[in-house]
């Protein structure tokens, strides 16, 4: 049985986006999609029996809104549902175990353009040893698409690129194949980026200092991605790839990089802290800040 895409239901706007850009990534992948809605109620014990019965009330209203809005979307998705009573994060991580992907709603940043990620997704991104791929309030399916050049449906144009954060000093597989795959389902471009800091001087001996220059250590890190990348050049031929280094903070870089993609993908080491499972500071920058989907991708 093929394992499906996951999208968590909370009834809120940026759920909803969610659920329809993970049944557009299900027929993209010809994968079925479930849809999973968890509460945790905490009521008086005398109240336990009327109050469970609202909230699956509740939760059947939330689950209907998002097979409606999955029908609407992509009509022909096999499509499953569940709803749990306990912890979501609990509930959501262990859907996204047997999970292709799982997929979940960050609000929109006010003043700007960004995610408001809460702590459900925060845990789910830390924890999950699946992707997870945050989405904000009001993404559609034309935001996946480049701007039509006539008066056609924008959906009828190609999409947008897909940006590949590569951390050279530990390129990751399992990140770099998700991004290509991603580019392949979507006959999109891949641009993948690797943001470089200028050593502002060497110091090569006891008073001797030379200074590096920055376009030869730039071509240093371009020549290295591209033969990071050359094997999954090889393995996606159809993949248009364009490898970009940058001299810039990794955070700054990324959000840029991303402005106007239609999907930026990052890393998630998967590592027990002494503080417990939690987001690196990069990635928890980027998640904050970009204004199209982002995809966590975990890796030892």
């Amino acid at each position: 049985m093929l394992s499906p895409v996951v999208a968590g239901v909370d009834g809120s706007a940026e759920s909803l986006a969610a659920v329809a850009w993970a049944a557009r990534e299900a027929e993209r992948r010809d994968r079925p999609l479930h849809l999973v809605h968890a509460w945790e109620w905490h009521p008086r014990r005398q109240e336990r029996e009327l109050a469970g019965a609202a909230q699956r009330h509740l939760a059947r209203r939330f689950l209907d809104r998002a097979e409606e809005r999955v029908r609407a979307e992509c009509p022909d998705v096999p499509l499953t549902h569940e709803q749990t009573e306990g912890p979501a994060t609990a509930a959501l991580l262990k859907a996204a175990d047997q999970a292709e992907l799982i997929a979940l709603g960050s609000r929109g940043l006010s003043g700007f353009t960004g995610f408001l990620v809460g702590s459900v997704a925060l845990g789910v991104v830390a924890r999950s040893t699946r992707p997870v791929v945050l989405v904000r309030a009001g993404e559609e399916a034309a935001d996946e698409h480049l701007p039509a050049a006539d008066e056609s449906a924008p959906t009828d144009s190609g999409y947008r690129d897909v940006v590949l954060a590569v951390d050279l000093d530990e390129p990751c597989d399992e990140v770099i194949e998700f991004a290509f795959e991603a580019a392949r389902s979507r006959h999109a471009r891949l641009r993948a980026v690797h943001a470089w800091h200028t050593s502002a001087a060497v110091g090569l001996g006891p008073g001797e200092i030379a200074l590096v220059e920055d376009a030869w250590q730039g071509e240093e890190w371009l020549g290295f991605l591209k033969a990071v990348l050359q094997v999954w050049r090889d393995k996606y031929p159809d993949v248009a790839v364009l490898e970009t280094v940058v001299d810039d903070k990794p955070t700054t870089a990324l959000v840029r990089a991303a402005t106007g993609a239609g999907l930026l993908v990052v890393g998630h080491r998967l590592a027990e802290r002494a503080v417990g499972p939690r987001t690196g500071p990069v990635t928890h920058a980027v998640v904050q800040h970009v204004g199209c989907p982002v995809a966590v991708v975990p890796h030892l």
